[in-house]
Order: C-alpha cells, then sequence, then structure tokens
C-alpha cells in the first residue's frame, strides 16, 4: 500500500500518543526492527516516524536488511570530521547510501533552552556527512539526506522573539519571529544550500495532534515528493535490483 497523507497524520498522532499506527504500519516497524529503536531515541516517540518513512522503502522493494532504524543494526556513517555520526533511520543497499534521515523534536514550555542546540546538530551533521562525500568516503551514488523536525504548537513557540543587542546586527529576517517562524527559515535554507535534500517541518500538539505545515515547501506532500524522486532516480540505476 502507498505511503497516504493519512498515514503521515497517524504518525504525527501517533508521537503524542494521541492514537495507534494503523495495522500495516505496525507491520512495518515489526519488519525493520523499529521496535528497539527507541533506546536510541532516548524514548519510543520517533518509532511511529521511523516506520512511515521505512515503508517507503519496503514498498519500493529494498530488503528488511538494508533498512536500518536501531543501533544493534548499525546507523554509524563515516564522517570527515570525526569517525562516525549515529543517524535516526539509514537504508544502505549494494554499497549505496540510498538514504538517511535526521528526526528530531522541540518542546515547550522553554523552547529557547534547545533551539539553537537542534539548529547545530541539523548543520553540524549533514556538513560533516558531506564533506566525507567530497573525500570519496561514499564512492558510489551521492548520499540523499532527509531531515524531519516536529515542533509543539504553542503560546511559546508562537510568540516572537527578540534578538540579542549582539557586537553586529543579526539578518533582518529574523526581525520578529517566534520559534516556529525561525526553524522554517532554516529548514528552507538547509534545502536551499544543498545540506539536506528534503526537509519537513510541521507543528503539532498532544491536544491536537493534527499536523500544521507552516511552509509549503516544508510540507508532507513535498517531503514524499522528494523520497519518491529518488526512489525513482536509483530504480533507473538498476537498484535495489
Amino acid at each position: 500500500m502507498t505511503v497516504t497523507r493519512q498515514h503521515f497524520e497517524d504518525a504525527t498522532a501517533a508521537y503524542w500518543g494521541a492514537k495507534q499506527l494503523q495495522r500495516d504500519q505496525s507491520a512495518i516497524k515489526n519488519a525493520v526492527g523499529a521496535g528497539t529503536a527507541g533506546s536510541v531515541r532516548g524514548g519510543k516517540h520517533f518509532d511511529v516516524i521511523a516506520s512511515l518513512l521505512a515503508k517507503f522503502f519496503l514498498e519500493a522493494g529494498y530488503p528488511p536488511e538494508s533498512i536500518r532504524v536501531s543501533k544493534s543494526q548499525g546507523l554509524e556513517l563515516p564522517g570527515y570530521y570525526r569517525p562516525q555520526k549515529q543517524w535516526d533511520l539509514v537504508v544502505v543497499h549494494q554499497g549505496v547510501l540510498v538514504a538517511a534521515f535526521e528526526m528530531k523534536a522541540l518542546g515547550g514550555p522553554s523552547y529557547g533552552n534547545n533551539y539553537n542546540n537542534r539548529v547545530e546538530e541539523a548543520l553540524g551533521s549533514a556538513v560533516d556527512l558531506r564533506r566525507a562525500t567530497l573525500a570519496e568516503l561514499y564512492p558510489k551514488e551521492k548520499p540523499w539526506l532527509g531531515y524531519f523536525f516536529i515542533m509543539e504548537d504553542g503560546e511559546g513557540s508562537r510568540r516572537p522573539v527578540s534578538t540579542a543587542r549582539g557586537a553586529l546586527p543579526a539578518d533582518s529576517v529574523w526581525n520578529n519571529t517566534s520559534y516556529q517562524d525561525r526553524f522554517g527559515i532554516f529548514c528552507e535554507r538547509l534545502v536551499a544550500e544543498q545540506l539536506y535534500d528534503a526537509a519537513c517541518f510541521v507543528t503539532s500538539s498532544a491536544e491536537n495532534p493534527k499536523p500544521i505545515e507552516l511552509v509549503e515547501s516544508l510540507d508532507w506532500r513535498h517531503f514524499s515528493a522528494a523520497i519518491n524522486a529518488r526512489l525513482t532516480y536509483l530504480r533507473e540505476l538498476g537498484l535495489p535490483g
């Protein structure tokens, strides 16, 4: 069954524990070993998102052993500035890094405490792997990177945040922006600079789990289209084969 909009909404709701995934999602999760992924991510919230993304690759014909979602399967990929970095979902087939995903979240009430950490994590992971690619540590097809981010929707994430009076003025694009606005700008720039091939940015909450997509280019429709485009590209080259 093709991955649908409903699967995406169910997975986002399940992230908050609002309801269960459909039966086929549970089967996908079991097939790729996502049941143990919670120990990697400090909780099981992202297991449902991992199973949703894994579904694209299973349905494209990639064997379960090529889809890694748990530490025991080996989620580490070579870096340039460090030996390895652990990703959240890795698909490797016949020596080709088909896709690697980072899945992160930011919750309240103190959004500012971890905002900069999330930005630095995403930048560091991508820059390290992209530089490793130039160093021919990924000698076959160019790696494809995806970034999935959920921000808790709340007053604190919607309220405009002031920038500090620093030694030099900040880019005016950040003026009068909320944390939701800022993360949208950040994700757009990640893709524009080709650090990630696609990004999906949604806001949601346990009270209202239906995902809110603030930036069209970062919505589920664009994200899933980018994944399918990667699968089509590799299919033309004989993968999974």
